[in-house]
């Protein structure tokens, strides 16, 4: 039997301008630890650069794409090529590119827009029936997809005002904490708080293992 394979959005490479790291990498580990088989893959735009040291912006520009291939280690698709019906679930990962290369959430909240193919393999996916999963601030990105019109349940913790932003959306909210994680069965989202509540690596792998091994379980039952 076939491994399943899951595709895993990246945003960059770096929590203040890109993909989480610790949620990214904890992602394919826990992908890798469970047998399942995993491809990277990101859109080929430009972003403003934060230094991570001073929490400043640089003012320079880098690419998404070539910034997230540093996370898999060079092995990533540019998400243009990407159909969404072709892999059995994907996963988002956190961290401020989520919600800034990917849609525009940290910038105009609920008048926020999602990347065009961001938007198109979600919905792509969606429509053949895969599972998603949303970690972290990701699940903003769900919220203006699918909230319209499919009212999807999701969490980002116990952050009262974006989870007015998520519902102002569409979305419906439910708190939870960092080591849980919220399943939407009817339109097969899952999504865990990560660091929008942890305070260690240690408590953002444990909401980000259960939510890997609640999609792989979503594939398997199909």
């Amino acid at each position: 039997m076939s491994k399943p394979n899951i595709g895993v959005i990246l945003s960059g490479c770096g929590v203040f301008d890109g993909s989480e790291i610790h949620e990214a990498v904890i992602t394919l580990l826990c992908l890798d630890l469970c047998g399942a088989a995993y491809q990277c893959m990101a859109p080929n735009k430009p972003f403003d650069v934060i230094d991570h040291l001073t929490k400043k912006p640089t003012g320079e520009s880098r690419n998404v794409l070539t910034e997230s291939a540093r996370i898999a280690r060079g092995d990533i698709l540019e998400l243009a090529t990407v159909k969404g019906a072709e892999y059995d679930a994907f996963i988002l990962p956190g961290g401020f590119g989520a919600a800034k290369n990917l849609c525009t959430f940290a910038t105009q909240g609920p008048d926020c827009t999602v990347d065009a193919q961001v938007r198109r393999v979600l919905t792509e996916a969606h429509a053949a029936g895969k599972p998603i999963g949303f970690i972290c601030i990701a699940p903003a990105i769900a919220a203006k997809v699918f909230g319209e019109s499919l009212h999807p349940s999701l969490t980002i913790g116990h952050d009262t005002g974006t989870a007015a932003g998520l519902e102002k959306l569409g979305a419906q909210h439910l708190a939870c904490d960092v080591g849980d994680f919220i399943v939407d069965e009817k339109n097969r989202i899952v999504t865990t708080p990560a660091y929008m509540e942890a305070k260690s690596i240690a408590e953002a792998h444990q909401g980000i293992s259960k939510l890997v091994k609640k999609v792989l379980k979503m594939v398997a039952k199909g």
